[in-house]
C-alpha cells in the first residue's frame, strides 16, 4: 500500500512538472490534457483523476510558483539581517524566480489579459500566504521610515518598482537579443548584470 502511494505521488508530480513545462512553452489555451498525458506517458484519464480539469492543473502550477516565492520571502524575514540586506535578498529572490522561468511573465500577462478571473481566483485562494510576508515587511518598512533611514514610500510603490524592473528584462528579452545582437551566453551575462543593477537602483531610490 505504501509503495502504491509513493508511485501515485511520483506520477502526480510528473504530471505537474510536464504541465508546467508545456504551459510555459505554449500557453494555457494551446496546451491540452491529451498532450500533457502523452508527454507524461500515461492516459488522459489519469491527468483528470489527479487534477480534475486543465484549469485546476494550471492553478496547481502557479500555486507552486507563488508558494515558492512567498516562502522564500518568509525565510529571509527569519534571518538576522538589516532591512537593506533583507530587501536586497527579496529583490534577488523575485528576480531569480523569473530567471529560472523566463517564460513565466509572458504566460502571466497573457492570462491576465485573456482570463483575469482565473488569476483572481488563484490570488484569492492563496490570499493568506502573501499576507504573512506583506505584513512583516510593511512593519519593517514603517520602522525604517520612522528612523529616517529611508524616504517615505508606500509598500505598493516599492513593489511596483521592483516588479517593473525585474519583469521588463524577461518580457523584452526576445527583442533585446535581436536589437543588441546578443548570443545566449552574452544575454546570460547581461542578466547577471541586471540583477545587480536592479538592486542598486531600488536601494538608491529609497535614500532620504
Amino acid at each position: 500500500m505504501k509503495r502504491k502511494k509513493i508511485i501515485e505521488k511520483n506520477l502526480e508530480q510528473t504530471i505537474l512538472d510536464v504541465a508546467e513545462k508545456l504551459f510555459m512553452e505554449k500557453g494555457y489555451a494551446m496546451t491540452s490534457t491529451i498532450e500533457i498525458a502523452k508527454s507524461v506517458g500515461c492516459n488522459q484519464a489519469l491527468v483528470h483523476y489527479y487534477f480534475r480539469t486543465k484549469e485546476r492543473l494550471f492553478e496547481a502550477v502557479f500555486e507552486k510558483k507563488i508558494k515558492l516565492f512567498v516562502l522564500n520571502l518568509l525565510k529571509i524575514e527569519e534571518e538576522n539581517l538589516s532591512f537593506e540586506e533583507k530587501l536586497r535578498r527579496k529583490i534577488e529572490s523575485h528576480f531569480e524566480i523569473f530567471q529560472a522561468n523566463p517564460k513565466l511573465p509572458f504566460l502571466l500577462f497573457n492570462e491576465l489579459i485573456t482570463n483575469p478571473n482565473r488569476l483572481a481566483t488563484l490570488v484569492h485562494k492563496l490570499e493568506d500566504l502573501p499576507k504573512a510576508a506583506i505584513n512583516v515587511f510593511q512593519k519593517e518598512l514603517n520602522q525604517e521610515i520612522k528612523k529616517g533611514n529611508i524616504r517615505k514610500v508606500t509598500l505598493l510603490d516599492l513593489w511596483i518598482t521592483l516588479i517593473s524592473l525585474n519583469v521588463t528584462l524577461f518580457l523584452s528579452s526576445p527583442i533585446l537579443k535581436i536589437v543588441a545582437k546578443m548570443s545566449d551566453k552574452e544575454f546570460e551575462k547581461f542578466v547577471q548584470h541586471r540583477k545587480k543593477e536592479n538592486v542598486r537602483i531600488i536601494l538608491n531610490s529609497l535614500k532620504p
